[in-house]
């Protein structure tokens, strides 16, 4: 194909896009529609928890303009990391979605669901046959922390996508993906090039994230020989040199070099030209083959959290609050020992936001200027009713607590909620972030094939 041109509705599937988008996107006749529909940005507990970090209500509404339009136009549409975080119980709940649009909407077509969350017993036969190798300063892994992970899944490339093309699936939807594979896929698939398909797959992840002014929406990029062109549909937007070369470094610890299953990305030689009042044209890029490995995510329980929030504005409070908060500590540390409650059975963290909220112990800004503070006090235990048990001290010690020359004979906090200690039920942590050599692209993913009739 001399061109190959790919729309990405928006950056997660449920973040919204403008509908006029969507029909000045598919008047350009795409060869392909689809969204990226997870992240571990929101952090682990989605992924232990089973469940998705945007709504149904917004998924499915941006789902269903979708496949209209996919179905329409006899196009496919792709999902990676389908339900935020693309394990079992997430790429389950993203099926049923599909198949409910359907049958409102009337609509029958092949689906692929691809399956990424590996088997326990299988992944410890290959960590101890030396295929894993630690990432992000993470131990080896071995036996016990797979098996007591709550859940695990491997980052596909694109080669189950193009067997689920091959097969022709008509909508697919895959379980933990890398963000550019589901784009690159299709693009390799239909003879464009690596590199300025996997460059393409990286400007489309994000909706249209290299656009400005930026917010979620719509992207389209064309493919051709050595080169890709991205443009948004929205009118209100624009692609820039700068817009696209900015996105370009994101999340990424090097700002030229992206690491994707069976090579590397390089960018150090790019050009971003103008193309047009709102389109750029990206050239330069290469793909260098390497041997293949999938990245494995997975998390562990760390505790049962329970929170409150609070607030002050008492200048006197104010001007001592470091000392505050050591008095504070060390009453509930001797309320809660009192109670029978061991100090390693929890840990608790204040957050002080207005002095280091954000940073903590890397806030370079020592001095307090605010007139106000407001604190997250957050407990982690063992078991849920300890968590709600050492937070209800801590709440009390916070509101009530002396200090010197305390004008205040009440309370010392504003809580702005009733109830004023909120149990967050269960935490998780990061446990499993290696990566794995496969003998194959696509022997961790299984595909399951069902066509949906409305």
């Amino acid at each position: 194909m001399k061109e190959y041109r790919l729309l990405s509705t928006s950056g997660i599937l449920g973040y919204g896009y403008a509908e006029e988008s969507l029909r000045i996107g598919m008047a350009r006749e795409p060869h392909v529609i689809g969204a990226d529909a997870g992240s571990t940005d929101p952090g682990p507990f989605y992924l232990g928890n089973g469940t998705s970090f945007t709504s149904r209500l917004a998924v499915k509404r941006d789902l269903r303009l979708m496949l209209i339009a996919a179905r329409a136009a006899k196009i496919p549409c792709i999902i990676g990391t389908s339900g935020g975080a693309g394990g079992e119980p997430h790429l389950a709940w993203q099926a049923e979605i599909v198949r409910e649009i359907a049958r409102e909407e009337k609509l029958s077509f092949k689906m692929a669901l691809i399956h990424a969350e590996p088997d326990r017993e299988d992944l410890v036969a290959r960590a101890e046959a030396g295929l894993t190798k630690p990432l992000a300063n993470m131990p080896e892994l071995d036996a016990d922390r797979i098996r007591r992970a709550k859940r695990i899944v491997a980052m596909m490339g694109p080669e189950p996508f193009i067997k689920a093309l091959d097969e022709g699936a008509e909508v697919i939807l895959a379980g933990r993906s890398s963000d550019p594979a589901q784009w690159a896929a299709a693009a390799i698939r239909a003879g464009m090039q690596p590199a300025p398909s996997w460059y393409a797959g990286k400007m489309l992840e994000c909706g249209a994230e290299p656009t400005t002014p930026k917010e979620p929406d719509c992207l389209l990029v064309t493919i051709r020989d050595d080169y890709l062109i991205c443009e948004p549909p929205n009118p209100i937007r624009r692609c820039t040199p700068l817009s696209v070369a900015n996105f370009a470094l994101h999340e990424n610890s090097s700002p030229i070099h992206h690491v994707e299953p069976g090579g590397l990305l390089d960018t150090s030689n790019v050009r971003f030209d103008i193309e047009t009042e709102r389109a750029v044209r990206v050239s330069g890029m290469s793909w260098t083959p390497r041997p293949y490995t999938v990245k494995l995510e997975g998390v562990e329980l760390a505790g049962y959290r329970a929170i409150t929030i609070c607030g002050t504005r008492d200048p006197v409070l104010i001007s001592q609050i470091d000392d505050y908060l050591d008095t504070h500590r060390a009453k509930v540390l001797a309320k809660a020992a009192a109670f029978g409650v061991s100090p390693d059975s929890y840990t608790m963290v204040v957050r002080t936001y207005g002095k280091d909220g954000v940073m903590a112990g890397w806030e370079p800004i020592k001095q307090i200027t605010s007139h106000e503070l407001g604190f997250v006090i957050e407990v982690v235990a063992q078991d849920q009713d300890t968590a709600n048990a050492v937070i209800a001290m801590a709440r009390t010690s916070m509101l009530h607590a002396d200090f010197p020359e305390r004008l205040c004979k009440e309370g010392n906090m504003a809580f702005p909620f009733s109830p004023s200690d909120i149990e967050l039920g269960p935490m998780y942590q990061f446990s499993v972030f290696h990566t794995l050599a496969p003998k194959d692209p696509c022997e961790l993913f299984p595909i399951e094939y069902e066509t949906v009739r409305n």
